[in-house]
């Protein structure tokens, strides 16, 4: 019996150790991610940034700096708060690399509509992926962001005020009908637009 109990401790003890390799090897995997902007192209409100790192996940053995070496793209898609996409482009982020995208400047200022300046709020959404083409998507997991959010306050003397906050993106399930529809609706934003509707990228070595 005392041989029994010290095998079934043993086995206990491997299981253990086996559940915390996996548990230290095994990250966040995701996709898929959203977020949202407010008081965006507001007089006297401060801008709003969206981060994204490439955490590294799709590097290989290539040199650093070499095109199949772990490169990823963020697909952004920029909704206004009537839920129409009004931008959408790719951004490169290599290993190890950060992006950093101002809401006023770089996401919402060239809209489908070109009227930017009525498009204070709406909703971000943000796919990973080995693909440059934002409607052709290569699913590949490697990103991860944050956004600061324009939050507005009234003071005591009723001028109003802004506060900035700052969250992670927030992981989504992605659905194949879903990813379809983002890439669908980019492709006419960047058809009908004729060079409105596609937002720009800022250089990595340009952070902000």
């Amino acid at each position: 019996m005392k041989k029994l109990g010290l095998f079934v401790s043993v086995i206990v003890v491997l299981l253990a150790s086996g559940a915390q390799a996996l548990a230290q090897n095994v990250g966040d995997r995701s996709v898929y991610f959203v977020t949202y902007f407010s008081n965006a192209n507001t007089t006297a409100a401060p801008d709003a940034t969206l981060r994204l790192i490439n955490d590294g996940d799709e590097a290989t053995s290539q040199v650093a700096g070499h095109p199949s070496n772990g490169n990823l793209y963020a697909s952004i898609y920029l909704f206004d708060d009537s839920q129409q996409m009004q931008e959408c482009c790719n951004c490169l982020i290599s290993p190890n690399g950060i992006l950093s995208e101002s809401v006023d400047s770089n996401l919402m200022n060239n809209t489908l509509t070109g009227g930017y300046e009525e498009t204070t709020r709406g909703v971000i959404k943000i796919i990973s992926s080995t693909s440059s083409d934002p409607t052709n998507n290569v699913l590949a997991p490697g990103l991860h962001g944050t956004m600061t959010h324009i939050q507005l306050y009234a003071t005591l003397t009723d001028v109003a005020g802004y506060l900035i906050t700052e969250t992670t993106l927030a992981d989504s399930n992605l659905a194949s009908a879903e990813q379809q529809s983002l890439q669908t609706m980019c492709g006419f934003v960047e058809y009908l637009g004729s060079g409105q509707g596609v937002c720009s990228c800022t250089p990595e070595d340009s952070d902000f």
